[in-house]
């Protein structure tokens, strides 16, 4: 139970830098299949076999490109 708890509060600090598919599209609140779509376009996936991981860094970055600057657009 210890891990477990740690590993929440690890992740609760924000301090993951790999998540998996599910976890991620929860922090990000999207449905899973947006996510995985996101995460290939952002190239942040890491397969170990059968085990795909997301960087978040990468996929953040890749975030920040949609990010609307134009002041028309907020009026």
């Amino acid at each position: 139970m210890e891990h477990t708890k740690t590993y929440q509060e690890f992740k609760k600090n924000g301090n993951t830098k790999f998540v998996r598919y599910s976890e991620a599209a929860e922090m990000y609140h999207m449905s899973v299949s947006k996510f995985m779509q996101m995460a290939k376009d952002a190239k942040a996936i890491y397969k170990l076999g059968q085990l795909v991981l997301v960087n978040l860094k990468i996929f953040d970055e890749y975030i920040e490109t949609f990010h609307i600057v134009d002041d028309e657009f907020y009026k």
